[in-house]
């Protein structure tokens, strides 16, 4: 038993696999997500595809030597070549395909620049959609830069810190708490925050737009001097780690002299996140926290966060 965490490590919904750019048409790139080895492959028209990483018929991983044809993964062991949906095209050496010849084959949805993945503990199929992030993509907006960092913790705790007001003052050194408005509806979480914020020419009052899309996407729009968007998404790896990355974008709305104070912007939302990391790799879960009257809404995130748990704890 879990003695940080009471709730699973592995939440039902949408997932980043990988960024779309890392997976050009012919790669086969190995993932470990969820405390299972899998593969995502790209075919020759285009379209993304992830299935479980060995060979049903002798065990072979099929990132390990596999190549692609078309639309189908060839295994490096005895050729079987299997579909982007599981079943399998052909055998080189059998005309008879057995009736057990399938492999699991995830739910995939490429948006934003991202190769989602759907996880579901009962195999359930996708219960909700990703939006399409406007800025990602549009000639107002510099492309996406990524930074990762693998963190020993799960991403519903850490995400907490987006209703935790407090924290601000004394892990990130704001002179105030933002005042924040939490609201929930679904799968979706809004949380708007107003906050002294610091900058290259001073102190200045901003605000922190934070949105939950399910448990695995998440965007935050910083507005103030430069705006800013973050892509955040958040992977399980097993029980213990999880793949967290940030994908930075700054408007162009105010010219080459703004540049350089969005990437001072970005510069500090990087050292936020180090700030952070070492707390949440060392502090406990406790269901029942006590709480006073100025901490945040706590409740609302928490009822949130438990929809995504086919079994409540």
């Amino acid at each position: 038993m879990d003695t940080r965490f009471p709730f699973p490590a592995y939440p039902n919904g949408w997932f980043r696999a990988a960024y779309s750019d890392e997976l050009k048409s012919g790669d086969i790139k190995s993932l470990r997500y969820f405390g299972e080895d899998l593969i995502a492959y790209r075919g020759s028209s285009g379209a993304a595809y992830i299935l479980d990483a060995h060979c049903r018929h002798l065990g072979a991983h099929l990132g390990v030597g596999g190549r692609v044809e078309g639309e189908h993964v060839v295994c490096p062991f005895h050729g079987w070549k299997w579909n982007g949906d599981g079943s399998c095209a052909q055998i080189p050496y059998c005309d008879r395909i057995p009736t057990g010849a399938k492999t699991r084959a995830w739910p995939v949805v490429e948006k934003n620049g991202v190769i989602f993945i759907w996880h579901h503990d009962r195999g359930a199929a996708p219960s909700f959609e990703l939006p399409d992030v406007e800025e990602i993509g549009s000639d107002a907006w510099t492309p996406l830069e990524v930074r990762k960092w693998k963190v020993r913790s799960r991403w519903l705790d850490m995400n907490e810190n987006a209703v935790d007001r407090i924290h601000f003052i004394y892990v990130h050194g704001t002179h105030t708490a933002p005042e924040t408005e939490v609201e929930m509806k679904d799968h979706v979480l809004a949380c708007r925050s107003r906050m002294k914020m610091g900058s290259p020419q001073g102190e200045f009052t901003g605000g922190i737009d934070t949105t939950d899309y399910g448990p695995g996407l998440q965007t935050v729009r910083v507005t103030g001097v430069v705006d800013t968007l973050m892509l955040n998404t958040a992977t399980p790896i097993d029980d213990e780690y999880t793949d967290v990355s940030f994908a930075y974008s700054l408007s162009k709305s105010g010219g080459d002299a703004t540049q350089g104070v969005g990437a001072a912007i970005i510069k500090d939302l990087e050292k936020q996140m180090g700030q952070d990391i070492p707390i949440w790799e060392n502090k406990k879960y406790f269901d029942r926290p006590v709480l006073c009257e100025n901490d945040g809404q706590f409740g609302i995130y928490r009822k949130w966060m438990r929809q995504f748990f086919s079994e409540q704890w």
